[in-house]
């Protein structure tokens, strides 16, 4: 294995005195390196803009999104995965992560998963990966066998595949239809990719969900009409948020989330169009889950 002509393994030669620096001296090359990441991001915007297309198609087709990674990119996948269930009210099967070693590599490296390409195949058969669903690769060194091995049972299955990496003419990029590569430069501390590289995907990651959530009906101007009010603070914000869109009383906007057992889109709906919840729902159906559908 050669990882010498990876700029993730490259030695950063602002911090080759790093054990040497004052703790501030130390907090602000961190700070400074870390400044770098957006503008990487920017260089991929266009091809990051692809992807979140095909996850919408995807969607539309009923298909999932599946990141599959090992350590600190699986991880970051499974991260953003979960938190698609509290904000875009979907179901968790419909946004997954994946992580070499399975769900215990989440806090104990299991060791020697990640250089195993059939893992990687039979974590995606396990979920009865389908041609509808996408499968985004996630590696900050781009040639993680355990991914590699999954882009390629996805192609084979007809699934679109994408890949995040943090290297320029990555190894995983050649195995998928829709590569992005963010290029942050060597990190301060040598190969520790959890550090600015683990920040580039994390950013990526949070537009590819976000972006795609919007783009299937789950945000209504720059509010979250699909939270899943599952504790009391997201029962408290379900209600203003009812408010906010509506620019109702907390009365009604309680009273109707009631009415509309709790969800916040159906309520919106019932208070701007004035409908029953039964009409709401069907004015939803019809209008494909948009909000400003229901208001034409």
């Amino acid at each position: 294995m050669n990882i010498e002509s990876l700029t993730t393994e490259t030695r950063n030669m602002n911090t080759m005195n790093l054990d040497q620096m004052t703790v501030m001296e130390v907090l602000e090359t961190m700070n400074n390196e870390d400044k770098n990441v957006p503008a990487a991001i920017e260089k991929a915007m266009p091809q990051i803009e692809s992807v979140v297309y095909q996850i919408v198609a995807s969607f539309q087709k009923g298909g999932r999104l599946i990141y599959t990674g090992a350590g600190t990119s699986g991880r970051l996948g499974i991260l953003d995965a979960a938190e698609c269930v509290p904000t875009f009210g979907t179901e968790p099967e419909m946004v997954q992560g994946l992580i070499a070693g399975g769900m215990s590599a989440m806090t104990v490296a299991v060791e020697g998963a990640e250089d195993s390409r059939e893992l990687g195949k039979e974590d995606l058969i396990t979920i009865n990966l389908t041609k509808d669903d996408i499968v985004i690769g996630i590696a900050a060194s781009g040639r993680t066998p355990y991914v590699i091995g999954g882009l390629l049972y996805a192609a084979e299955v007809g699934a679109t595949t994408a890949t995040i990496s943090c290297n320029k003419g990555a190894e995983i990029s050649q195995y998928a239809s829709f590569p992005i590569e963010v290029e942050v430069g060597p990190e301060i501390l040598t190969g520790s990719t959890r550090l600015k590289s683990g920040t580039a995907q994390k950013l990526v990651l949070n537009m590819l969900s976000t972006v795609s959530m919007i783009g299937i009906g789950k945000v209504y101007k720059n509010l979250m009409v699909d939270v899943r009010p599952t504790n009391e603070k997201l029962v408290e914000r379900a209600k203003r948020i009812i408010m906010e869109a509506t620019e109702c009383s907390y009365e009604l906007a309680e009273a109707t989330f009631l009415a509309a057992d709790e969800n916040v889109k159906v309520a919106i709906v019932m208070i701007l169009t004035d409908a029953t919840k039964a009409e709401a729902e069907e004015k939803l159906v019809n209008g494909k889950g948009f909000i400003r559908n229901t208001l034409k």
